[in-house]
């Protein structure tokens, strides 16, 4: 993931200057550099997060690192695009928005690309322009080829793939969930089963959301928004089709990358605009956004582990994000 924002940042953001890839591994960071135009590399990210020539920082190293890494960019005055999750503790994410709050700015753009992705914006104009009435429910599925590790379990499809849609849904319907029950059905083999959810709104909509992380065709994720007037569905982006032997057949992507190119793109010219203005995008993820995607995630894998509906329990949200209080370019 580091290396593919490397790639944006050194061929899709003018404007901005590849200074340092910082990676654990140094012939690893020496070989990102060197592919994508970087002026130095590092190993210790806090002393890079802290160096001069460092004007914003993106975060795609492991995941318990998003929140440490964030406050420490806080703590030195610079925007970070911080890729999902914030962190996979709740309570974490609020150490991270109580530094926000205490520096009387906000520093973090969260990495829910999807919100930049032109599937769901065209799905969240559709809603909020009046064409579709009220939303009734929304269903989603998210599918890879197979699990990222031998020991991926329903839960960590949960706390690692589920984020993506508890945002985006969030996103689109404009509304917080307030319940979820999980399921999973059974597998032939040794391999992780789907992960199914059922959620609740404050507005009383139904959510479905489907990880399925073994599925084996290829990568695949859409959703449908049910209206009281109407539907609006995405398609499976594919660029071509095969006509040949009396059959029709398109393709599936391996993994992201060619799925939501774009969206990525989209959503670092909009940080590369934070850094350069000091406004938060319109649309962008906040850390208050990362922290109700893990708080959801928290009762969603409390729910897969007891067979019981949960309740998802939000603080209020604080006035600091009601506004948009970016960090100082």
């Amino acid at each position: 993931m580091g290396e593919d924002h490397a790639r944006i940042v050194g061929r899709d953001l003018p404007g901005a200057l590849l200074q340092v890839v910082c990676d654990k591994d140094p012939g690893r960071a020496e070989a990102i550099a060197k592919a994508h135009g970087a002026s130095d590399v590092a190993s210790d990210p806090e002393a890079t997060i802290a160096r001069d020539d460092v004007d914003a920082v993106i975060i795609a190293s492991p995941d318990f690192t998003h929140a440490p890494l964030s406050k420490a960019c806080i703590a030195a005055g610079k925007p970070v695009l911080c890729e999902k999750p914030l962190s996979q503790s709740s309570a974490e994410c609020l150490e991270v928005i109580e530094a926000e709050q205490n520096a009387g700015k906000q520093h973090v753009m969260l990495g829910f690309m999807r919100r930049y992705d032109q599937s769901y914006i065209e799905m969240r104009d559709a809603l909020t322009s009046g064409r579709l009435g009220r939303a009734l429910m929304m269903h989603n599925f998210h599918r890879n080829v197979e699990t990222p590790a031998a020991d991926f379990t329903g839960a960590m499809a949960i706390t690692n793939s589920a984020p993506h849609e508890f945002d985006v849904v969030r996103h689109v319907l404009g509304t917080e969930f307030t319940s979820v029950t999980a399921h999973q059905p059974r597998r032939s083999d040794t391999r992780v089963a789907p992960v199914v959810m059922v959620l609740e709104t404050e507005d009383g909509q139904l959510v479905t959301i489907e990880i399925n992380n073994n599925a084996a065709y290829g990568y695949d994720v859409r959703a449908e928004l049910v209206g009281e007037a109407g539907s609006v569905a995405m398609n499976n982006v594919a660029y071509t089709r095969t006509d040949m032997k009396l059959a029709s057949s398109t393709r599936y992507d391996a993994d992201w990358r060619g799925r939501y190119h774009e969206a990525y793109v989209r959503q670092n010219r909009e940080f590369l605009r934070f850094v350069e203005t000091g406004t938060l995008p319109e649309i962008a993820s906040t850390a208050w956004d990362g922290y109700c995607a893990t708080v959801v995630a928290e009762a969603g894998a409390m729910a897969l582990a007891t067979g019981q509906k949960q309740p998802v329990q939000l603080m209020s949200k604080p006035e600091f994000y009601a506004g948009r209080k970016g960090a100082a370019a």
